[in-house]
């Protein structure tokens, strides 16, 4: 799971008017090695349109659909992403029937543990740092928790919340896979030189 290092969990509405796609291809043409569709607003249909065309770009990233397994399996993405609304890890296992991989964003080590056994092939833990993007979910889970999950599980921990480059060093020292980004990459002046400072600091 290599490609989890780092993934881009898109926000249309984040972009500082930029096209979400072309900022993907810049970020893919960097070196960007995965993305997580997560538009939640949009229809299946218009999900699928957007899902297809990141799917396309030059150096396709690892894609993941935020929810919709019926999206994923449907584009051909690499997996989906559950969240607290979504079928259970299980259930998503089952739909998908090994024809794409799941993961599971948590909040805590109970979450992880119970994702974990259920089969997830990857966990997004956050939001390890304050941020605007996560603050309703409550409060910054923080180093040591992150370090309490990636402890308690044998599947790769993928960090998210608050995280810039200046924070990979420790949340790797945490035991984290991975790292996974909004606004670091998607509010950036260069999204481009953004996703290369964070392939630096993973390196």
């Amino acid at each position: 799971m290599d490609q989890l290092r780092l993934c881009l969990v898109t926000d249309r509405a984040g972009t500082r008017g930029r096209d979400l796609v072309e900022v993907a291809a810049a970020c893919a043409a960097a070196g960007l090695p995965a993305v997580e569709v997560r538009e939640k607003d949009l229809g299946p249909a218009d999900l699928a349109a957007l899902c297809r065309r990141i799917r396309a770009l030059h150096g396709a990233p690892f894609l993941i659909v935020n929810d919709r397994v019926d999206v994923a399996l449907a584009v051909g993405a690499d997996g989906v992403q559950r969240t607290h609304s979504s079928l259970s890890v299980e259930e998503l296992k089952a739909v998908a029937d090994k024809r794409t991989r799941v993961g599971a964003s948590v909040h805590g080590l109970d979450e992880a543990r119970a994702a974990a056994q259920q089969g997830a092939d990857w966990l997004f833990f956050g939001p390890v740092y304050d941020t605007p993007s996560k603050r309703r979910y409550g409060a910054p889970q923080g180093l040591a928790a992150l370090e309490q999950v990636t402890a308690a599980v044998q599947i790769p921990v993928i960090a998210i919340g608050g995280i810039t480059p200046d924070r990979v060093a420790e949340v790797r020292a945490a035991g984290a896979h991975g790292v996974a980004v909004i606004s670091a990459i998607l509010f950036a002046d260069d999204p481009a030189a953004a996703t290369r400072r964070f392939l630096d600091a993973l390196a």
